[in-house]
């Protein structure tokens, strides 16, 4: 018999990700029987509230996951490594927001409203993979043109916000910004070099080929979630002085031709996409405008004259909410409709 309510366990509930997944299942009125907040020592013992209450933050360890049906996780990568297949040998099927698992072959990569179906695939290890905030909000805006017109490349530049480094690259801008106002001497603990009125282009750390770690994840994970190995993509990723969601300038090769006029029809009509594009009266995305707010923004959606089937555009997305603890509530949303 199907279950009307469920037992969520989250890891990393104090981060920034844990509180937006709080956040998210209250307001989506996820159907929640028990609710276990873990966190490492540091956090175990404080309160969060969750619908009106203050629930306990436990201590993250081998024991927490009994009983438990879904782990929403962000405790980071090496803590996800330890716990996850533990939380899955224990019956909660893992959705993993770090980087831990997502390439591996038998673990699914997913973006809901790109390759729901792969969720299926939870069963093998009963863990499921979120992808990277930058690749979500790309993929969820070019899988309806590469259906429609077969993607074969992707230039992507990332302009992502400090959020995404966490909650002290979010206080490191904030604090740089008021020590430059006030003429005195500007710390960095975070980021290689001050972020405050500067842009950054390194992303996680370099690697032989002269990529950074970040740029690559963009890469292979496009391939992974599009179900495309032949798409070729390359990336640069920078970290500029925004506090929240990310925006890309993406750039695009397709097999058919495809006009500008019928990319905004598409993306018009596909789920989980809101079209911000009248240049005329100086309407595009912004990180302000996606800031909290569920969709993927594209706009500045115009024809590449420099290649035969070339299409241009500039993609907005919360990073913390779509890029992260949105679209791992909403696996766990077809986990329940679909399969749990």
């Amino acid at each position: 018999m199907k279950k009307k309510k469920y037992n969520i366990a989250i890891a990393g509930a104090t981060g920034m990700v844990g509180q937006e997944f709080l956040k998210i299942l209250e307001q989506r009125y996820f159907p929640i029987d028990k609710i276990k907040l873990l966190a490492s020592e540091r956090s175990a013992g404080s309160k969060l509230a969750f619908r009106g209450k203050e629930e306990k933050v436990h201590l993250l360890s081998e024991e927490t996951f009994e009983g438990m049906d879904i782990g929403l996780f962000s405790p980071g990568a090496s803590v996800s490594k330890i716990y996850a297949p533990i939380a899955a040998k224990a019956g909660c099927v893992v959705i993993d927001n770090t980087s831990q698992f997502r390439m591996e072959p038998d673990i699914p990569l997913v973006v809901p409203e790109v390759n729901p179906k792969a969720i299926a695939q939870y069963k093998k290890r009963n863990i499921i993979a979120n992808p990277n905030c930058s690749t979500i909000q790309m993929v969820v805006a070019l899988k309806p043109i590469h259906d429609a017109a077969r993607i074969k490349r992707i230039v992507v530049s990332t302009y992502q916000a400090v959020s995404g480094a966490g909650k002290e690259a979010v206080d490191e801008l904030s604090s740089q910004v008021r020590a430059l106002f006030n003429m005195k001497p500007i710390e960095k603990n975070i980021f290689p070099h001050q972020i405050a009125f500067n842009c950054i282009p390194q992303i996680d750390v370099f690697l032989e080929n002269g990529y950074t770690k970040e740029e690559m994840k963009m890469v292979n994970e496009t391939k992974k979630i599009m179900g495309d190995d032949s798409i070729k993509v390359t990336a640069t990723a920078v970290r500029v002085p925004v506090f929240n969601s990310h925006s890309e300038s993406v750039n695009i090769e397709t097999e058919r031709k495809i006009t500008a006029k019928e990319v905004k029809k598409i993306l018009s009509n596909a789920p989980g996409i809101k079209v911000l594009d009248d240049p005329a009266n100086k309407v595009y995305p912004m990180p302000i405008d996606a800031a909290e707010m569920d969709e993927v923004f594209v706009g500045r959606i115009r024809e590449d004259d420099t290649v035969p089937n070339g299409i241009n555009m500039w993609i907005v997305s919360d990073n913390i909410r779509k890029g992260a603890a949105l679209n791992a509530v909403q696996i766990a949303e077809v986990l329940i409709r679909e399969y749990l």
